[in-house]
């Protein structure tokens, strides 16, 4: 957990970024950065952002999946809802459908097992 429960924030920036602040200990940064969020150094410690030009869907995308995953983890965040990749009170999009399982059987030329 983040040390005094301070909350991490997801924001989108003034100018158009996604930007991470709070305080970030090392497990939180590890999913940031699984997330796809980059850290660079800036004057008080370090910045944490989504890289710029990828499309608004894929950073809505992957700030949504990264709140969700600090949530999980138990960390006290806040996503912008212009952020959500689906509007709130909508239902989530059905997932991808799967194709069917397959059993393993013999082969026609072989009789079964048993």
């Amino acid at each position: 957990m983040t040390p005094g429960g301070e909350t991490i924030r997801i924001t989108r920036g003034r100018g158009g970024e996604v930007e991470v602040t709070g305080t970030i200990d090392a497990f939180a940064r590890d999913i940031l950065l699984r997330a796809g969020f980059l850290f660079f150094p800036a004057l008080r410690g370090h910045g944490i952002r989504l890289p710029f030009d990828l499309g608004q869907r894929w950073e809505n995308e992957h700030a949504a999946w990264a709140a969700d995953m600090l949530t999980a983890a138990r960390y006290p965040v806040h996503l912008d809802p212009d952020l959500r990749p689906h509007p709130p009170g909508q239902a989530a999009p059905a997932a991808p459908a799967r194709p069917p399982t397959m059993t393993a059987q013999a082969p026609p030329s072989r009789p079964p097992r048993r």
